[in-house]
């Protein structure tokens, strides 16, 4: 006998940790870059309130990217994310350890991404999310995909869906 593919909806409810890429699904890919090589980017405020609501209704989030970016550990934590793994490359080892140490297994993990570096995550996790804009393969491997794409509210809507899901929406 078969067994039956969880839906969506079976998959966002049983989520505990959000897992989120920085460039390209919190912002919109794009790096300012400053005459003294500084980088700037920038992020939606919605995308925050997001974050906020998550984490509020006790779902954990965590931020590993790849890139490094003081503004954005800053950002993070002002938010209230406690979990950030920034300049790593292979970011499956840094969720591993966020995901033993929150006591969860792979079906109680989301993981939102844009593109190639994002699979091993979004592969693994019980949920894959990714933006409207995302590399092919990254919309391949994703059980769903927003409608705005990164940096203009798709996180918020990633929100919108785990928090509908459970009951928790507001």
């Amino acid at each position: 006998m078969s067994a039956t593919v969880p839906t969506i909806a079976e998959r966002a409810a049983r989520v505990r940790c959000l897992f989120l890429d920085i460039d390209g699904v919190l912002t919109d890919c794009r790096l300012w870059l400053a005459p003294d090589g500084t980088e700037l980017k920038t992020v939606h405020v919605r995308d925050g309130l997001g974050i906020k609501l998550l984490l509020e209704a006790g779902i954990e989030v965590a931020i590993i990217s790849g890139r490094p970016s003081d503004a954005m550990h800053h950002r993070f934590s002002k938010l209230g994310v406690r979990h950030i793994v920034l300049d790593t490359p292979d970011k499956l080892p840094a969720y591993e350890r966020i995901r033993d140490a929150l006591g969860l297994d792979d079906t109680a993990c989301a993981a939102m991404g844009d593109d190639t570096p994002d699979l091993p995550l979004m592969q693994r996790t019980g949920l894959a999310l990714t933006v409207a804009d995302a590399h092919p393969r990254a919309r391949a491997a994703a059980h769903w995909a927003s409608q705005h794409a990164g940096g203009f509210g798709a996180v918020r809507e990633a929100a919108d869906l785990l928090l509908g899901a459970q009951g928790l929406a507001k």
